[in-house]
């Protein structure tokens, strides 16, 4: 059977949905990109915010049609949306047959060997495991250069807006030997850059009460295994970023130089409301400390406008953080309500108009400092691991994508067709754009 998978969401979705691919070649099933030939559908689903989830909808609503010319043709919905709406939707989308959460996704492949021969069967996988549910691999003979690997899943935190307690879980880490495992395994297959994933990885391993090691740890583990060349880690919470983990950044010769450590907001009433349990002040002194331990360190961060009760002094004191960090990138979204959560509970609510103009006043004022941040590059060198051909190509020139230790997009124009796909090359940065650089090889 043929299958047409769609993801939504953050890394760990992509992450998910990369293992779901090779587990199902492995079992003889068949991806398509073309969703005419597809037997089933599988959309991996992020409920963080209320757009992902309205597409998920209007998705499946499309793909009923598919359903109507064909009736053996059926959807599978898993993660976040899958696990709050549940059996919901085989009454919604009577096609859906398969329903599964974060934790139930190591049983899809035989749940979809049953389907493809029980027609009137229909699966959910919705229960949450109280141990991080391993799953077994199916390696190809090569990887891409990059990678990711999960070190544990859920969330104790209970922000008040966030739904990923409720869709992920409890904090579940993953045991580091299995981790460490999978870490040498990709890097034999020609893995050179490691991406850790958890919804808050300063916290892995406490979950465990002393039972297994802690992240720092983790990551000098990780930082010694031959072959590899590049360490990242994502997403950190600024509440459990220890001081070990700070200086990590100027200790660490695999570990790049790029953090993204989510804000949120610049006011300390809205942190307090939001039940982020740090302070601005805290936060400063993490890039402080950051910035001593690696003087180039590349920050992002994600950030909320419009949170319930947000003022226009709340909101001024965003942009006055984001002025005094000077963020290479942010992502940004207006609050929007999700089920279940405190916030939904909270008032007032912030109009949509005033919300969209604070999110166009933020956005702008971001772009100012990427562009500022990308100039700064222009003259320097750094290493560019290579991904992939760039989309853009010239008749006489064969241009590739990369990224830099920091994690910006390099693109890097070569006379020849050889393919540098996993190459590492030492660039000199000749041109900033709005959110890439350009540059030359360094002979």
């Amino acid at each position: 059977m043929k299958y047409h998978m769609q993801t939504f969401g953050c890394q760990m979705n992509v992450s998910d949905s990369d293992w779901l691919d090779r587990s199902l070649n492995s079992l003889g099933f068949e991806k398509t990109f073309i969703e005419g030939e597809a037997d089933f559908f599988i959309i991996n689903t992020c409920s963080v915010r209320e757009k992902p989830e309205q597409k998920v909808y209007s998705l499946l609503g499309r793909l009923n049609a598919f359903h109507e010319k064909k009736s053996s043709v059926f959807a599978c919905v898993g993660g976040c949306v899958a696990q709050q709406v549940g059996k919901g939707f085989f009454e919604r989308f009577p096609f859906v047959r398969l329903v599964f959460g974060p934790d139930g996704l190591a049983m899809v492949p035989r749940a979809l060997q049953r389907l493809e021969h029980e027609l009137r069967l229909k699966i959910s996988l919705l229960d949450f495991e109280d141990y991080y549910p391993e799953r077994g691999e199916n390696w190809p003979d090569k990887m891409p250069p990059q990678a990711f690997v999960n070190i544990m899943q859920g969330c104790d935190n209970f922000c008040a807006y966030c739904v990923v307690p409720f869709t992920r879980g409890r904090q579940k880490s993953r045991p580091s030997e299995d981790v460490i495992k999978e870490c040498r395994q990709l890097i034999s297959l020609g893995v050179k850059e490691i991406t850790l994933l958890g919804q808050n990885v300063n916290s892995y391993g406490l979950d465990k009460q002393g039972l297994e090691i802690n992240f720092v740890r983790l990551l000098r583990e990780i930082n010694r295994l031959t072959g590899l060349k590049r360490l990242r880690f994502t997403t950190s919470h600024p509440k459990d970023m220890s001081p070990e983990a700070v200086k990590a950044f100027g200790e660490l010769e695999t570990l790049c130089p790029h953090l993204h450590l989510p804000l949120q907001s610049g006011s300390n009433k809205i942190l307090m409301e939001m039940g982020r349990k740090y302070t601005r002040e805290r936060y400063l002194e993490l890039v402080t400390g950051l910035r001593d331990a690696c003087s180039e360190i590349t920050l992002t961060t994600d950030l909320i406008v419009g949170f319930p009760g947000e003022t226009d002094t709340d909101f001024q004191e965003t942009l006055d953080i984001m002025n005094m960090v000077g963020f290479d990138s942010s992502f940004s979204f207006k609050y929007s309500d999700r089920p279940g959560v405190r916030a939904e509970l909270m008032a007032p609510k912030i109009s949509e108009e005033i919300k969209s103009l604070r999110l166009d006043i933020l956005q702008k004022l971001q772009e100012e400092w990427t562009l500022k941040k990308l100039s700064q590059r222009v003259g320097t060198t750094d290493q560019v691991l290579i991904e992939g051909p760039s989309k853009r190509q010239r008749p006489d020139v064969w241009s590739w994508k990369g990224r830099d230790s920091g994690g910006r997009i390099v693109n890097i124009e070569f006379k020849t067709r050889e393919d540098f796909t996993g190459r590492i090359f030492k660039v000199i940065f000749t041109r900033s754009k709005k959110h890439s650089l350009e540059g030359k090889v360094v002979i």
